[in-house]
């Protein structure tokens, strides 16, 4: 009977040896890895797809259809790269970031990431914006398109987060221009409200660098977003002012604030502020900006016109 027994135990170790000897050589034993589906290639002559934003984070592609554009007609790039120059690139500055006068960055703009051929930035060049400050630019149909497709051109080479592209290309010299021939434009356009020997006299001298010199006579001295324009000596830009006749004839007068089809309001000589309602056109509101005459010039001046102002200016040390 002990025999029976030990003969039975030891045909139950031989079956669990050799149960755990299969266990440990299943789990032993190296798994092929999963055949990966194949590749279609893509067909030939498909251009690559644009490194747009989230490409290169594992986040898919593009995410805005300016980004996913073919690559557009060279010859009307260089046509909107002209015009833009010309046009644009005081307020949007020549690199797309916001120019002097504190236009807004185009590469981070929602109009120009969703804009495919010019259809959404074509109705604010024609001055669906002029409320905010975006005056009507005098451009044909073809010239709007040209200033998208190099708008997008440029984008299409950004880098991330609204950055420029890369370039090696110098700045362009501002000190180009007719110094004789400014002296006329200025006398035809400026002269009633500056002078040479006055507000100006010595301008040459407390901006001697020709692009600074340049965008603070562009913009009236207003210098744009954060000062940048302005010389170290140069004075800050008088502020828009307003005066508010109410019908019982009082008047109330100070800088403009804010102002819109309910409510202006003005902050007066004190410092305090008011608010006072509108009815369409009562009270009566007369509006004083200082700068006006030079954000009307924007939209006529050309190229010419700017290096020649430039280099007269230049000229008065």
């Amino acid at each position: 009977m002990r025999m029976q027994f030990q003969n039975g135990l030891a045909a139950a170790a031989i079956v669990g040896v050799t149960i755990i000897g299969a266990h440990v050589t299943a789990q032993g034993t190296p798994q092929a890895p999963p055949t990966a589906a194949p590749q279609t290639p893509p067909p030939a002559g498909t251009p690559p797809a644009p490194a747009g934003r989230g490409q290169g984070r594992g986040r898919g592609a593009a995410t805005f259809p300016a980004q996913q554009r073919q690559p557009g007609d060279p010859a009307v790039i260089d046509r909107g790269k002209a015009v833009y120059t010309v046009n644009c690139g005081a307020c949007h500055g020549m690199d797309l970031r916001g120019g002097v006068t504190g236009g807004p960055n185009l590469l981070r703009s929602p109009v120009v990431l969703n804009d495919q051929a010019g259809e959404l930035i074509h109705p604010i060049v024609r001055g669906a914006r002029a409320e905010r400050g975006m005056p009507a630019l005098p451009l044909s149909d073809d010239d709007i398109k040209a200033v998208a497709e190099y708008i997008h051109n440029v984008m299409s080479t950004a880098r991330n987060q609204g950055a420029p592209p890369e370039s090696d290309t110098p700045p362009p010299n501002a000190l180009v221009g007719d110094a004789a021939a400014g002296q006329k434009y200025f006398a035809a356009k400026c002269s009633s409200c500056h002078s040479p020997t006055g507000d100006l006299q010595g301008i040459g001298t407390r901006l001697p660098e020709a692009k600074m010199l340049q965008n603070h006579w562009l913009t009236g001295g207003a210098g744009g977003r954060g000062g940048r324009g302005r010389g170290a000596s140069a004075a800050p830009p008088k502020p828009i002012t307003a005066v508010v006749t109410q019908p019982s004839g009082e008047k109330v007068e100070g800088v403009l604030v804010r102002i819109d089809d309910f409510l202006v309001t003005l902050r007066q000589p004190d410092g305090t502020v008011r608010s006072i309602r509108r009815d369409g056109n009562v009270p009566k509101v007369d509006i004083t900006d200082p700068l006006h005459a030079h954000r009307a010039l924007l939209a006529e001046y050309s190229d010419k016109d700017m290096h020649d102002v430039t280099a007269y200016l230049a000229t008065l040390k």
